[in-house]
C-alpha cells in the first residue's frame, strides 16, 4: 500500500498534469465561404465573415450569433457546426462545444479532428470514457496523429486507468522520443503503480540526459522513498534544490519524507521554506500544523489549523485537526463547532471512516 501522504501527492500531481495538457488548444477550423449565388448563399457568406472577424477580436458573444444564424440556412454543413463548437469551447461552454461537434460529426463522420475536439470538450466537463472514445475514433481515422494519443492518455489518467495509459504514452515516444510530456508521465505511472525499481531505473536514465529538469529529480526521490532508500531519496533532493533552490515542491516533499523520519524540527524547517516560497500552500501549512500538534504547541496549531479552514472550506482534515487542538487547549464549544464541520464534509465527500471517527470524538466530548 502506499503511504497517504504520496499517494495523495503523486495522484494530485498526474491530475495536474492532465489539467495543464487537456489546454491544448482544441483545434477546429472555422467555417470557409461558399460560393456566392442566391440571396440566402450571399447571406450566408456574410455571417461566416462576421464570425471570424468577431473571433479575430475575442468577441465570442457575437461570433457565436453570427455561426447559430448561419446553421439555421445552411443545417447541411459540418463546418459552420464545428466553427459553433470551436466558438463555444473558446467561451469554456465545453458541454455546448461538444453538443455541437457532435453534430458536426453526424454529418461528417470521417473528419479526425472533430473527434479529437469532442474528446478535448467532454474531457473538459469530466465525461472522460466518452472522451476516450471520441479520441480513440480519431486515432482510428489518423492513427500518427501525436495530439490524439495525448488526449487520450490525459483522460485515461483521469480515471485512473495507469496500464492503458502507459500504453499510450509509451506509443507517443515511439512517435516522438523526445516528448517531454510522456518523459515526466511515464514514470509517475510506474511510481502510481508501485513498480519502484522500474522507475527508477527510468528516471536515472532520464536524469542523464536532462540534468536540470527538476520534475524528474523529485520523483526519483520519491521512488527512491518508496524503495525504503531514505539516505539517497534526501541526497536527491538536496542536489535537486541546487539545481532550483525556488521550488517550493522541494522543500514540500523534503518536509514529508523527514516527518515521516520523526524529525519534526528538520521537517518544519522545510515546510516553513516552501510556505515562503508559495503563499497559502496547503500542504505546508498542514505540514506545520501537524507538527505543532505532534510537539503539543496547541495554540500555534490552532493558528496553522484555522488559517487552513480558510484557504480550503471544504477541506475537513484541517477542521478535525483544529478540534483536537482547541480540545487540548479546553475550548470545547469551538472544538465542537470544527468536529461537526469536519463530520459534515467527511460525510458528504464519502469518507464514512473518518466520519465515524469523528463522531467518536464528538461522543467523547460531550460526556
Amino acid at each position: 500500500m502506499l503511504l497517504k501522504f504520496f499517494k495523495r501527492r503523486v495522484s494530485l500531481s498526474l491530475i495536474a498534469i492532465g489539467l495543464c495538457f487537456i489546454g491544448l488548444e482544441a483545434k477546429a477550423q472555422l467555417p470557409t465561404i461558399v460560393a456566392q449565388g442566391n440571396e440566402n448563399e450571399l447571406e450566408l457568406n456574410n455571417l461566416l465573415l462576421a464570425g471570424k472577424k468577431y473571433v479575430e477580436q475575442q468577441d465570442y458573444t457575437q461570433a457565436l450569433k453570427s455561426y447559430q444564424k448561419a446553421a439555421t440556412l445552411d443545417q447541411q454543413n459540418p463546418e459552420i457546426f464545428s466553427g459553433i463548437g470551436y466558438v463555444q469551447t473558446l467561451r469554456k461552454n465545453y458541454r455546448a462545444a461538444a453538443t455541437a461537434y457532435q453534430t458536426a460529426i453526424a454529418l461528417s463522420p470521417e473528419n479526425p479532428k472533430l473527434y479529437y475536439a469532442l474528446g478535448f470538450s467532454l474531457g473538459n466537463i469530466g465525461k472522460n470514457i466518452e472522451a476516450a472514445q471520441a479520441y480513440e475514433k480519431a486515432l482510428e481515422l489518423e492513427p500518427d496523429n501525436l495530439q490524439n494519443y495525448l488526449g487520450l492518455g490525459i483522460v485515461l489518467l483521469r480515471e485512473e486507468k495507469y496500464t492503458e495509459a502507459l500504453e499510450v504514452y509509451d506509443r507517443i515516444l515511439q512517435l516522438e522520443p523526445s516528448n517531454e510530456e510522456a518523459n515526466i508521465i511515464i514514470p509517475r505511472i510506474l511510481i502510481e503503480q508501485e513498480r519502484y525499481p522500474e522507475a527508477i531505473a527510468y528516471l536515472q536514465t532520464a536524469i542523464k540526459q536532462k540534468p536540470q529538469v527538476v520534475d524528474l529529480q523529485l520523483q526519483l526521490a520519491k521512488a527512491l522513498f518508496k524503495e525504503g532508500d531514505i539516505d539517497q531519496s534526501i541526497q536527491t533532493l538536496t542536489l535537486a534544490k541546487q539545481i532550483d533552490s525556488q521550488n517550493y515542491l522541494i522543500y514540500l516533499q523534503m518536509g514529508d519524507i523527514l516527518y515521516q523520519q520523526g524529525k519534526l524540527d528538520q521537517a518544519f524547517l522545510e515546510y516553513q521554506q516552501a510556505s515562503n516560497l508559495r503563499l497559502n500552500l496547503l500542504e505546508a501549512i498542514e505540514g506545520m500544523g501537524k507538527i505543532y500538534l505532534a510537539k503539543q504547541d496547541y495554540s500555534r496549531a490552532i493558528v496553522d489549523f484555522r488559517r487552513l479552514t480558510e484557504i480550503a472550506p471544504n477541506y475537513p482534515y484541517p477542521y478535525h485537526q483544529l478540534g483536537i487542538a482547541l480540545q487540548a487547549r479546553n475550548r470545547y464549544d469551538e472544538a465542537s463547532a470544527a468536529f461537526n464541520q469536519a463530520f459534515k464534509l467527511y460525510q458528504s465527500q464519502g469518507n464514512t471512516k473518518q466520519a465515524d471517527n469523528i463522531e467518536t470524538l464528538i461522543k467523547q466530548l460531550n460526556r
